[in-house]
């Protein structure tokens, strides 16, 4: 493997973990659909320098997604609208060890051993140590947040802050 200093989430992003390096700094080791790299530097960072590239912040971008999700817990990230990419934590983004996961690259989960199997579209699979439907109700989530984004992009007109009020 080897070390990058930058990285900006692209389409080929499939998902990236917090990883301490020799020194005990906190790193980011990055899974794309046909390589795997350390980059020097951690998954906030690298999150703020993607969505940064297109004129936002990550703190806007996660206050957006609890403002149209309702204040869910670990909501899910759009760090491109225009390539359409959305990521989503399996943990609180605060925590260190939080995998960070692109669902446009996840072709199906399934038990095992009490745990979650993710099958990627490149044909990779990994085991990740919550349950199948704690995972599917993350990964779904995302899934919806990313066809609203998708949707208020195409008819911003379409878009009700609260569907209760008015008609």
């Amino acid at each position: 493997m080897y070390l990058e200093e930058k990285y900006i989430i692209n389409s080929n992003f499939m998902y990236m973990v917090g990883y301490y390096d020799r020194q005990a700094k906190l790193c980011t080791l990055v899974k794309e659909l046909h390589k795997t790299f350390i980059v020097d530097r951690s998954p906030l960072e690298i999150l703020n320098d993607s969505i940064r590239c297109i004129g936002f912040d990550l703190r806007g971008a996660m206050e957006t997604a609890k403002w149209l999700l309702g204040n869910k817990y670990m909501c899910p990230v759009m760090v491109n609208p225009v390539h359409r990419i959305c990521v989503f934590p399996d943990k609180s983004s605060k925590n260190p060890a939080t995998m960070w996961f692109n669902p446009c690259h996840i072709a199906r989960t399934k038990s095992f051993n009490q745990k979650a199997q993710i099958d990627f579209t490149n044909g990779l699979s990994i085991t990740h140590p919550s349950t199948l439907y704690s995972f599917n109700q993350k990964l779904q989530t995302a899934e919806q947040f990313r066809k609203m984004i998708i949707k208020i992009d195409n008819d911003p007109f379409s878009f009700k802050e609260d569907p209760k009020k008015g008609a």
